[in-house]
């Protein structure tokens, strides 16, 4: 059954699934669809092209689904889609597509934590973590696991693979590889996401043969086409291996430089 308080604006054409929770002040628009165990809190805006899934937290001023901030959009019936279990903290901003992909998606079991942004048709995959302000641009792409800390800037277009970390503060202009930490200004590579992978289970074996790889790409001397030749030549066909090698060669921006210092 579900609660919505009579203080709150829910559309007619609204369509929530059972046990929403829909506090005072809170503002649901028609052509929108909620799914079940999801609370809308006080003072959340869930506009058209919503599309909520199950058991996710709205907090009090965030907006779901607002207009892209595109010159080109021309009201096109597009969608902001949010998986599963997903938390948006307060004064978030998740946009919905343009005539481009047409939906702006953020996945399953994601954090978007307070006053960040994500722009129109932005793809976010499962379990990404959003620092505080965060701000990401347009078609940004974050694969699963990954972790972008506060206040980071993305360009658009930009890629960021799985289980990544980026420092705070940092601005993306570049792709950034799977299993990579990034920082410092201008941005670079810093290492492997060593921390991260073990939380995520990879074991040493893996995790040495991912490093072998990057090791490859940032310390041998060779610009990225040569490095990525001899890895394919000379290194093991595992996943991980041929996950990275097509996420370099899929780059239309170039991948993160490595750190001149060392």
């Amino acid at each position: 059954m579900n609660s919505v308080s009579s203080l709150a604006y829910v559309h007619p054409e609204a369509k929530l699934g059972d046990n929403v929770v829909v506090e005072p002040f809170a503002y649901i628009d028609g052509n929108t669809e909620i799914g079940e165990g999801t609370r809308i809190m006080t003072h959340a805006t869930v506009l058209s092209g919503a599309r909520i899934g199950k058991d996710c937290t709205i907090f009090p001023h965030a907006t779901v689904a607002g207009i892209p901030q595109d010159l080109k959009f021309r009201g096109e019936d597009t969608k902001a889609i949010i998986g599963n279990n997903t938390i948006i903290r307060e004064c978030a901003t998740i946009n919905r597509g343009t005539a481009s992909k047409g939906f702006t998606k953020v996945g399953s079991d994601c954090l978007i934590m307070a006053y960040s942004h994500v722009a129109h048709d932005c793809v976010l995959n499962d379990h990404v973590i959003l620092g505080n302000s965060t701000q990401l641009a347009g078609e940004v792409e974050i694969d699963d696991y990954a972790i972008v800390s506060g206040g980071v800037l993305v360009h658009q277009f930009s890629r960021i693979g799985a289980h990544v970390m980026i420092q705070g503060g940092s601005k993306i202009p570049k792709d950034i590889p799977p299993y990579v930490m990034v920082g410092r200004e201008p941005i670079v590579f810093v290492g492997l996401n060593v921390v991260g992978l073990r939380r995520r289970g990879f074991t040493s074996e893996r995790i040495n043969s991912i490093q072998e790889i990057y090791r490859y790409l940032y310390q041998s001397g060779f610009n990225v086409t040569q490095a990525t030749e001899r890895i394919e030549k000379e290194l093991p066909e595992t996943e991980d291996r041929n996950h990275i090698l097509e996420f370099i060669r899929s780059s239309s921006r170039g991948i993160v430089r490595g750190n001149m210092e060392g």
